[in-house]
């Protein structure tokens, strides 16, 4: 499957204490197949499309939405000497 194509979709309503997370996304997959392994009362695994995309079932209180802000160009440089300082190399292009 193209890459472009692929996509996440949450899905809940307010009403109910259920959300159903459908992913391609390989690192999503990976971190919600491990967090149903640990705590099976509150994922679980409902479907595997066979094309890449899984299917959760999780109780709506363990989702997270985390909006952040930009970083300022002052902290950006911050960051970026603290880790030159400390030998730790940026993400590759």
């Amino acid at each position: 499957m193209r890459k472009d194509l692929k996509e996440t979709n949450i899905h809940f309503t307010e009403g109910e204490d259920t959300v159903f997370v459908f992913t391609c996304n390989t690192d999503l997959k990976k971190r919600l197949r491990k967090y149903a392994e640990r705590y099976p009362d509150l994922c679980r695994q409902t479907d595997d499309d066979e094309q890449g995309g899984l299917c959760f079932e999780m109780d709506k209180r363990r989702l997270s939405i985390r909006l952040t802000a930009p970083y300022s160009e002052e902290r950006r440089k911050a960051a970026s000497d603290y880790a030159k300082a400390r030998g730790l190399k940026g993400r590759t292009k």
